[in-house]
């Protein structure tokens, strides 16, 4: 199975796609870019807006208030679309003041609302990112697990039982069993990826908790059964590969974000690098968690 590129977004870093059933939109994040992105399946149109500051990720919030957005200066904030009007709220809370040279990385909400958040370091050379958990009603913030020098993922099971979370550099994509208190425990190495696969980027699961795993530096997406085996896999003209999720009125449609062909490790020669792909895998995803108490 191919994917074919519904928007030539041009992303340097294209990151975070998430679906929004209220603005029946796909968005993303251009993390180098410093921009939002948002396409719209309906009339096939993307549209980008200027960041001040570099968003890495962004969850809904479960009050309706728009977004909450990861910064690349470990900040939260509050972020809004007023019809094409953006505008970006106070800090919500700040991770990682002891760790400057860290960045934020990936995120999701489960069904309790709690956001699950991963750092890493910005040079990319040392084991300073973590885990964290926010709680979704007082803000409080656990450190659940640390030594990642770049986190991806995380994703969860549709039982919300088991956590997949990754290290890119040591091509390993952990699974944790998380507990109805948000406690994470059984830490073990679930899919290894080799030298040929390229590096595991950010992952979702779908409804049959199968998990789709973006290869950067490897040109595709694959499936993994829940056993960590592969069942299938979804190619791409683009060797950078980051993170992908399922979007559309009946969440069947698997988005796939890229980074552009300048960013590190790109060969020349790819045109549609940093655009945003889309195929029909035949089976659908998972709504996205929102932040916070409705």
């Amino acid at each position: 199975m191919d994917a074919h590129c519904v928007w030539e977004a041009g992303a340097q870093l294209g990151e975070g796609p998430v679906w929004s059933p209220s603005h029946n939109a796909l968005f993303a994040v251009d993390i180098h870019g410093s921009r939002l992105l948002r396409y719209t399946p309906a009339d096939g149109q993307g549209r980008s807006w200027p960041l001040e500051e570099a968003a890495c990720w962004l969850v809904e919030r479960a009050d309706g208030a728009g977004f909450v957005a990861g910064l690349r200066s470990r900040r939260l904030v509050g972020l809004t679309l007023d019809g094409d009007r953006l505008s970006v709220g106070a800090e919500l809370l700040r991770l990682e003041e002891d760790r400057p040279g860290n960045r934020l990385n990936d995120a999701m909400a489960d069904a309790a609302g709690r956001l699950w958040v991963g750092s890493m370091d910005d040079a990319e050379q040392e084991a300073s990112g973590a885990l964290y958990r926010v709680g979704p009603d007082d803000g409080s913030v656990a450190r659940v697990d640390e030594g990642y020098t770049v986190s991806n993922g995380p994703a969860l099971s549709p039982d919300g039982r088991t956590l997949y979370h990754t290290d890119s550099p040591s091509r390993t994509i952990f699974a944790f069993t998380l507990a109805g208190d948000g406690s994470l425990s059984d830490k073990r190495a679930h899919i290894r990826f080799g030298e040929d696969d390229g590096y595991p980027d950010g992952m979702t699961c779908d409804a049959e908790g199968y998990l789709w795993v973006a290869h950067w530096s490897g040109g595709r997406v694959s499936r993994f059964r829940p056993d960590g085996t592969l069942d299938r896999v979804v190619r791409l003209p683009v060797s950078n590969v980051t993170s992908c999720a399922f979007g559309g009125p009946g969440l069947d449609r698997l988005f796939i974000t890229t980074a552009a062909a300048t960013s590190q490790d790109a060969p020349a020669g790819e045109p549609l690098a940093g655009g945003l792909f889309a195929c029909t895998p035949g089976v659908a995803g998972l709504p996205a968690g929102r932040f916070g108490v409705p």
